[in-house]
């Protein structure tokens, strides 16, 4: 069988072409805004900082290696980070020595960053139609083969054939009892690349491929079989060169983490600052048609099931904050006079603009229950304390699509914990951000709220 990685034999000129295409291209950008300056030895020595701080920012953040088996913007995600991160050694070393930043002062600095951006980014939009390209002509194909009959097999063999931009074709799958066809076929080179996926309890079968295949040039690829779980955000990690998987993590780097931070920030202050007569007149309100304090603080689970102080308007005549909390049913004897609208608007939650702001919840996020129903849910309900692995918000996916209000039955709860789960499967800033808007075009009304 005729092998079609051409280009592979070529990598590390591919390699090469790839970076000195994105230092011409950081050149490029900065003489586009600097037409007439003349490449003095400050001007060069500029130019140094940000081509060695991209190219050693690119390094650690693997942006050379492949991307074949990755989607776009995961490729730029990087791409952006690695653009900012080596200006901003720039614009660190340039107010340390002053003379920088007098060559290139800030309204320079800016559009030579965004210019550069945009070229790189454009230009890896280009890149994967035209790898494409290359592998419809078979000059950039890899011949897989996958080992195994189990669930992940079969889940591999569907994503790679879903997904032609990669350009890993399968071209056979063989089960363990054809073990000696599939050796013969790999001594042979008749594969790139290879997929052991066989079930946890064939361990030691696994073991003895790959000592066989040490054999071989092939690149050989372990696929656990973890489908039969039901995953949270699973990914990699070395722990000192030890490869581990997660079933259930925060979907989050730390780079999303500071995207999600920001945007907490921003919103919830602007939300306090805008809201804030609002929020005295419900204060005042509350105090004056009933007894007892404006705010009310009950404890709730937060990041990782620890205990948070959740604020809101104090709508009942009662703080349940106990081992029992009763839910707030159609018209609720506990309510005061104004408690009911509180409610139905969800008026009584803007006081956890404040918790957002301090850390504590996010703007967006799975709803926090109290301790007493979390505590009950957790024994009915499989995977109900997941929702745990973000902070809470104060609206969610789960209310934006109409499950929020009284649970007086378990399915309402394992509806709202199924988009709950859902949420963090497929978090984005872009979802929050989607979450936000509907929450705002739909209003805070909601039918099975008292």
């Amino acid at each position: 069988m005729e092998r079609t990685g051409i280009i592979s034999g070529h990598q590390k000129s591919v390699d090469f072409a790839q970076r000195a295409l994105d230092l011409l291209l950081i050149l490029t950008a900065w003489r586009l805004h600097n037409p007439e300056t003349l490449l003095t030895d400050t001007t060069l020595i500029m130019l140094g900082i940000v081509a060695l701080s991209f190219e050693l920012t690119a390094a650690l953040s693997g942006l050379y290696v492949s991307h074949r088996s990755r989607n776009l913007s995961h490729l730029l995600f990087r791409t952006t980070v690695t653009v900012v991160i080596a200006f901003g050694v720039l614009i660190f070393f340039s107010y340390l020595s002053g003379r920088l930043l007098a060559l290139t002062p800030k309204q320079v600095l800016m559009p030579w960053l965004m210019t550069t951006l945009l070229l790189m980014l454009g230009v890896r939009l280009l890149y994967r139609p035209v790898l494409g390209i290359f592998r419809k002509w078979g000059l950039n194909q890899r011949s897989a083969c996958i080992v195994g009959d189990s669930p992940s097999a079969s889940t591999l063999r569907t994503r790679l054939h879903n997904n032609p931009w990669m350009g890993i074709t399968v071209q056979q799958s063989y089960s363990l009892s054809q073990r000696d066809a599939f050796l013969t076929a790999a001594r042979q080179g008749r594969y790139d690349q290879i997929y052991l996926a066989l079930p946890l309890c064939e361990q030691a079968a696994v073991q003895d491929l790959i000592a066989e295949l040490a054999d071989t040039s092939c690149s050989v690829y372990l696929v656990p079989d973890v489908f039969t779980f039901d995953l949270l955000n699973a990914r990699t990690e070395l722990i000192d060169g030890l490869p581990t998987i997660s079933i259930y993590d925060t979907p989050f780097t730390l780079a999303d983490q500071l995207l999600k931070r920001s945007l907490d920030i921003v919103v919830s202050s602007t939300a306090l600052l805008l809201l804030s007569p609002l929020l005295l007149g419900i204060a005042a309100a509350v105090k004056f048609t009933s007894p007892g304090p404006a705010i009310f603080k009950q404890t709730r689970y937060g990041l990782n099931g620890r205990p948070i102080r959740v604020w809101k308007f104090r709508s009942m005549t009662t703080e349940d904050n106990g081992a029992e909390v009763k839910q707030a049913t159609q018209n609720d004897s506990r309510l005061t006079p104004i408690g009911g609208f509180l409610r139905k608007s969800s008026l009584d939650e803007l006081p956890q603009f404040m918790n957002v702001l301090s850390g504590s919840m996010s703007v967006v996020g799975p709803r926090p229950h109290a301790v007493a129903h979390n505590e009950l849910y957790r024994q009915q309900i499989p995977g109900y304390m997941l929702r745990h692995k973000v902070k809470p918000g104060i609206t969610g996916w789960a209310q934006v699509n109409g499950w929020r209000g009284e649970t007086d039955v378990l399915e309402k709860m394992q509806k709202r914990i199924e988009y709950d789960i859902e949420y963090i499967r497929r978090w984005s800033l872009y979802l929050d951000i989607k979450i936000i808007v509907l929450t705002a075009l739909k209003g805070f009304f909601g039918k099975n709220a008292y």
